[in-house]
């Protein structure tokens, strides 16, 4: 301010002002020289240099890590389970036959993160090769083999018709509360955790079963003896006894790791084509536009007991080629699964699943199926259920939903 203001009063002034500071700077840079003054070295190489220093700057507090809540899924040792079969989150509603064609999302194991030392391949959790690269996961034909012999080590002798009797009069509804739910997605894995701890304090459970896995019975009772190492002993409809065994001993219960959630379902193929194999696309159309006119074979009640369908539809096929079942109110996925099952079970076509209605075909060349006792006879393997044992079971199932409606 003070130059500013005497060059605007005295230029001459300010220029020999001007000329005295230039002249002080020559004399210092000359001092300098004289007298060899050296500056002294930057604080960052004198630190890099000296140890003492760095020693000091690691001595100091660390930064404190950001807070982490608690986690469930953390310090969890890994399960080791010797069961010889692969675990899956539902065995009576996945095939291993049936290949998948993809995954909706990245591989995750629903058992959490290195909780179970099998790898989750998408589909199943392998017993034996855990470094499994395809997604459908073959099972290994000797533990069929493992199984039975595991089974029938727990089971012992065989039950006499008394001491069956007494085990279905003990899980009636009037004597016991002890029952496991069977519903739309099947014998589930968290399931069999549910089936020991009732076998804990009973020799036997029941077990109600209700909706889509109900249309083939005999693969719902196959799981749960094939999975559990029990014994069906008794069936009404959609009520099951299960027998844990004689040799059964609680203390030595299976390690059954549970699923912490449910894994997405992989991608399988369509189950109904643009056109059905042998007939043109006029033909398709026009057998789609008949099927949904045909009259109505039964009305499926949601979450009912569907165990006399098959039957059912076998008949209807002596008389008509199209049969049309009406599945008003249940869900798309359901409806998609009982027209899958029929295609095995019957065998059939799918012709469409338009309207929440299921039209099946025939066939060209149908031949009725021989007479078999698939679905009368199948429960007792040594004698067959007495009437009496009929009607005891029916004190426990007064409740249960008609088949059809």
């Amino acid at each position: 301010m003070f130059l500013i203001r005497l060059s605007r009063h005295n230029p001459s002034s300010f220029t020999l002002l001007t000329r005295r500071l230039h002249d002080q700077t020559i004399s210092s840079s000359r001092l300098r020289d004289l007298y060899n003054f050296q500056s002294p070295p930057p604080l960052s190489s004198s630190a890099s240099e000296n140890p003492d220093f760095n020693q000091k700057n690691n001595n100091k507090k660390k930064p404190k890590p950001q807070y982490r809540p608690p986690s469930s899924l953390e310090g969890v040792k890994t399960v080791h389970s010797d069961l010889p079969f692969d675990f899956r989150f539902s065995y009576t509603e996945s095939c291993s036959n049936v290949r998948p064609i993809g995954l909706r999302e990245p591989k995750y194991s629903p058992f959490g993160p290195d909780r179970l030392d099998r790898e989750w391949t998408g589909v199943c959790a392998p017993a034996v090769n855990p470094k499994v690269e395809s997604v459908d996961g073959v099972e290994d034909p000797k533990l069929e083999e493992k199984r039975r012999k595991v089974r029938e080590k727990i089971q012992g002798a065989s039950l006499t018709e008394a001491e069956r009797k007494f085990l279905v009069e003990l899980c009636q509804r009037n004597k016991t509360k002890r029952q496991v739910n069977l519903g739309r997605d099947g014998l589930t894995h968290n399931m069999l955790n549910d089936v020991y701890n009732h076998w804990k304090h009973a020799e036997a459970v029941r077990v109600k079963c209700l909706g889509v896995p109900t249309l083939d019975m005999k693969n719902v009772i196959f799981h749960l003896e094939d999975k559990t190492f029990g014994q069906v002993v008794s069936k009404h409809s959609g009520t099951l006894v299960l027998y844990r065994g004689r040799n059964y001993d609680p203390k030595k219960r299976p390690k059954i790791p549970l699923m912490l959630w449910k894994p997405h379902e992989p991608v399988y193929p369509r189950l109904i084509k643009t056109t059905i194999d042998g007939l043109s696309i006029d033909e398709t159309k026009a057998m789609r536009k008949k099927g949904l006119a045909v009259p109505a074979l039964t009305k499926l009640a949601k979450n009912g007991y569907y165990g006399s369908l098959v039957p059912m539809v076998r008949d209807a096929f002596l008389v008509s080629e199209l049969v049309r079942i009406d599945c008003l109110g249940l869900e798309r996925k359901d409806y998609k699964k009982i027209g899958a099952k029929l295609r095995d079970l019957v065998p059939c076509i799918l012709v469409t699943f338009d309207k929440e209605q299921v039209v099946i075909w025939r066939g060209k060349d149908y031949k009725p199926p021989k007479e078999d006792d698939e679905y009368s006879s199948f429960i007792h393997r040594e004698s067959s259920i007495d009437s009496d044992v009929d009607l005891s079971c029916s004190r426990g199932a007064q409740d249960s939903p008609d088949e059809t409606t």
